[in-house]
């Protein structure tokens, strides 16, 4: 077959321009470290024809000082009482229909899907819903505070582009479609409608939504940060598990989210970054990692990524995942020599064709503050993410066999 390969390490030619040597910032500003990760198990409630199937997710959030973590750097060994200062913000749990199945109340999987997701972000967090974030995320409260919002279609009746306006929504955070008027909940703006079918199930939307979920987390942690005391934000590095982007039916919620980014850039300093455990850039890495010196990071442009890592025209003027990044990626090398592919947002929260380090906000205090986060639990991997690993795994907490026994006795 005629296939175009990725490059093994002895075909990469890496341009010098895109080699950037790491420095320690004059001054560090990050005094904490949250961090978010989610998973979810898919287990079967009726084996026989046609098997049912629900899915179990767990999300977590912890947080970490930088004092705590200086500490165990120089400590003999890490005893309970220094693992137990990483304080679990947040553990959330959330059952959803996935595969013939539909709620009581509800007629349809379809259904059953929309009223699960919203019913999950009205559930108070934090003394406020993930719902109420929403509505301040979509209609940009922290800021401009738009009108309106347009939502693509309409789950029942499929008529297309409704505008949403805040003045029609009321207090549960439901509206009505201006065609078929049936009841609408701000959680379907999330499109994931789209692509629940009643007969293939819901599991085409289990990924996307874990990425989702995470992503609100750290929103609407921001959001009660904002709202309590703005100044502390600039201290804090918040991390995600993957990558800083929304895909599939959510890349929609990639625009406001670049909105967000810009207005916490300008007006609070904000660090984040996402943090790759795998998939084909992690897997180019680590096929890499020799050419970088320790401290040194390679910012990818997008002739590199289209050129060694993804199928694509290397010269395309499309920056890679435009439509659904609002960062840029690059690979890091650390000081002890371990490799971390992360996502930082630019200034302008647009991926960049060919990034320079002045694009990157914070960059180096960013990436100085992740190499003191190193683990050996996992490859590369940094003691928060993978002590929320831990914590939101299904494989540990609990075993996939007693969810399945958990679901049989409950339906």
């Amino acid at each position: 077959l005629n296939c175009k390969l990725p490059k093994s390490e002895d075909q990469i030619l890496i341009d010098p321009k895109d080699f950037y040597n790491v420095t320690e910032p004059e001054k560090d500003e990050i005094k904490v470290i949250i961090a978010v990760d989610g998973g979810y198990s898919e287990v079967p409630v009726n084996r026989s024809f046609p098997s049912s199937t629900i899915s179990f997710f767990q999300f977590g959030a912890l947080l970490l000082r930088i004092k705590d973590l200086e500490e165990m750097a120089v400590s003999p060994f890490i005893s309970p009482e220094a693992i137990a200062k990483l304080k679990e913000l947040q553990r959330l749990k959330l059952i959803l229909p996935t595969k013939h199945i539909a709620l009581n109340n509800s007629l349809s999987l379809l259904n059953s899907v929309r009223f699960t997701i919203y019913d999950f972000f009205k559930h108070i967090e934090q003394g406020e819903s993930m719902i109420e974030t929403l509505h301040w995320f979509l209609f940009q409260k922290y800021g401009t505070n738009r009108p309106d919002y347009n939502l693509s279609n309409c789950p029942i009746c499929e008529n297309s582009n409704i505008k949403i306006k805040q003045v029609d929504i009321n207090s549960e955070f439901i509206f009505r479609c201006p065609k078929c008027q049936s009841k609408l909940y701000l959680t379907d703006v999330f499109r994931f409608h789209e692509i629940v079918d009643e007969e293939i199930g819901a599991g085409g939307i289990l990924g996307y939504l874990t990425n989702l979920v995470e992503h609100f987390i750290l929103i609407h942690t921001i959001r009660i940060i904002l709202k309590l005391k703005p100044e502390l934000i600039k201290k804090v590095l918040f991390i995600k598990d993957g990558p800083l982007g929304f895909f599939g039916q959510t890349a929609n919620m990639h625009d406001p989210m670049r909105e967000l980014i810009k207005y916490l850039i300008s007006n609070h300093d904000i660090n984040i970054a996402g943090l790759e455990k795998s998939g084909a850039f992690v897997e180019h890495a680590d096929e890499i990692k020799n050419k970088l010196d320790p401290g040194q990071a390679i910012l990818l442009s997008n002739k590199h990524i289209y050129t060694y890592i993804m199928p694509g025209e290397p010269t395309t003027n499309d920056p890679y995942g435009r439509s659904a990044y609002y960062s840029s990626k690059l690979i890091y090398k650390s000081r002890d020599e371990r490799i971390y592919v992360i996502t930082i947002p630019t200034k302008d929260s647009r991926v960049v064709m060919d990034p320079k380090p002045e694009d990157f906000h914070n960059l180096d205090q960013i990436l100085s503050n992740i190499e003191k986060l190193h683990c050996d639990m996992y490859d590369n991997s940094l003691l928060p993410i993978a002590v929320v690993n831990k914590l939101v795994s299904l494989s540990n907490h609990p075993s996939a066999v007693l969810l399945e026994k958990f679901a049989r006795a409950s339906l």
